[in-house]
């Protein structure tokens, strides 16, 4: 029987579409399934929700098992096929709102700071311990498996499995499926939807779609230009900074405006407030989210119940997708965050990089881009280095790199001197007290 493994199974909602998709798919619709987390509640919320959806969607066949708690974290991994991670490490309160708050203080806003940045930094810090226990447990329990990670930040957690662990890893996110839908339908090219042919590569969050033609190969690209600098001209909506890339760049990106806005010293720029709102960025959107997810949650948990009556249809996750082209043997293609092992050539081979992929029965197997347009590249590398001073500050325990990461992200050094940088990391470390306890 294969084994699928979901660690941060109290994220429901998430659980539910990725979990329902493998009771969706025929080649693993008798899978064990293995609910973890440290939550008691949200794993009993999600066992409720995935048993209902196993009797009313796959005729009971798959076995579902809950396991709380670190003590019971091997149990949970050992023979498993799969592992989707999908942890938030410190949560909403304390941590989100600790990553907002004390930057403030030194005059540096945020919007999402869940994948660059200082809020990305610590929340790689305190994650990249957990999940270097799943990897020696993993190690040790289910040496063999395919680790699908989609937490963030996901070039740093990915980066990290990849370079100093013996698990075959790959990183996943929601963005590639949609970048080019997306832009297709906000221009009013939904013609140009059926038979596309694209390509996009780069890092996460910050792929770039280099090539987009419609089904008898005329370049969109024109028109999207074309098209994207008329709607910024004449209107205000929630794609502006990446309709300027296009503008000023050549070329759009996976990830949205107000993820965007914080990976570069471009556009939140305390010398310019009035940028905050020519390009209608939403600063401390994430915390809102946050807010409204925590207050609509009981609400939630009751549609999705629906009085037992719950259903699902397969999603566009990629995560079942991979699981059925590994035990079918039958190529499937992704965008997936793998090691930069001579893939994008101008970008270093530490990187973590977003690069197409076939999966089969071998697991992953990246696809050879060759050389980004240099000032994507230059783009990509301001975010690199960020990723790859925070992975040496875990794997060193040395302080400085911490300091040397914030100092050398784009939207921070931007804002804040040395001094001031320096400042706010200590802050900020101390406030995360046990989560940051090597380096206190």
């Amino acid at each position: 029987m294969i084994k699928i493994t979901f660690m941060g199974a109290g994220s429901t909602v998430f659980a539910r579409n990725v979990l329902g998709d493998c009771m969706c798919t025929p080649a693993l619709c008798e899978s064990e399934i293995a609910l973890y987390d440290i939550d008691a509640k949200r794993l009993e919320d999600s066992k409720i929700i995935l048993d209902a959806i196993n009797k009313n969607e796959n005729q009971s066949r798959a076995v579902i098992k809950t396991y709380l708690g670190v003590e019971n974290r091997k149990d949970a991994l050992r023979d498993a096929n799969f592992v989707v991670n999908a942890i938030q490490v410190g949560g909403y309160d304390p941590c989100t709102i600790t990553d907002f708050e004390i930057p403030k203080k030194f005059g540096l806003r945020q919007t999402i700071a869940d994948t660059l940045g200082i809020g990305g930094i610590m929340r790689a810090l305190r994650t990249l311990p957990v999940l270097e226990e799943f990897a020696r447990d993993m190690e040790e329990v289910c040496p063999n498996t395919l680790f699908l990670n989609y937490t963030n930040p996901m070039a740093m957690l990915t980066g990290y499995m990849q370079r100093y662990t013996k698990i075959q890893t790959v990183g996943l996110c929601h963005s590639v499926q949609v970048c080019s839908e997306g832009l297709l339908k906000d221009l009013d090219m939904e013609d140009k939807l059926e038979g596309r042919n694209e390509l996009i590569a780069g890092i996460n969050h910050m792929g770039w779609l280099l090539d987009i033609k419609d089904k008898d190969g005329n370049d969109l690209y024109p028109e999207i230009k074309k098209r994207a600098l008329k709607m910024n001209a004449e209107k205000k909506h929630n794609d502006m900074v990446r309709y300027e890339y296009i503008k000023n760049l050549g070329y759009y990106c996976t990830e949205s405006s107000e993820h965007n806005s914080e990976y570069n010293p471009l556009f939140i720029k305390s010398r310019y407030p009035e940028m905050i709102d020519k390009f209608n960025i939403p600063l401390d959107e994430y915390p809102r989210r946050c807010i409204k997810q925590i207050a609509d949650w009981e609400e939630e948990r009751a549609r999705i119940l629906d009085n037992g009556q719950i259903t699902h249809k397969r999603s566009r996750e990629y995560a079942s997708y991979i699981m059925e082209a590994v035990v079918t043997n039958t190529p499937y293609k992704i965008g997936g965050n793998v090691l930069n092992t001579g893939l994008i050539d101008n970008l270093p081979a530490d990187a973590c990089v977003e690069v197409p992929c076939m999966i089969d029965a071998r697991g992953i197997n990246p696809c050879h881009v060759g050389r980004l347009p240099v000032q994507l590249a230059a783009m990509n590398m301001t975010n690199i280095n960020v990723q790859l001073l925070t992975i040496e500050a875990w794997v060193t325990k040395d302080r400085n790199h911490i300091y040397h990461a914030a100092m050398l992200d784009p939207h921070t050094a931007a804002e804040l001197n040395m001094e001031d940088i320096r400042n706010m990391c200590d802050e900020l470390i101390a406030a995360h007290g046990d989560y940051m306890k090597d380096f206190q």
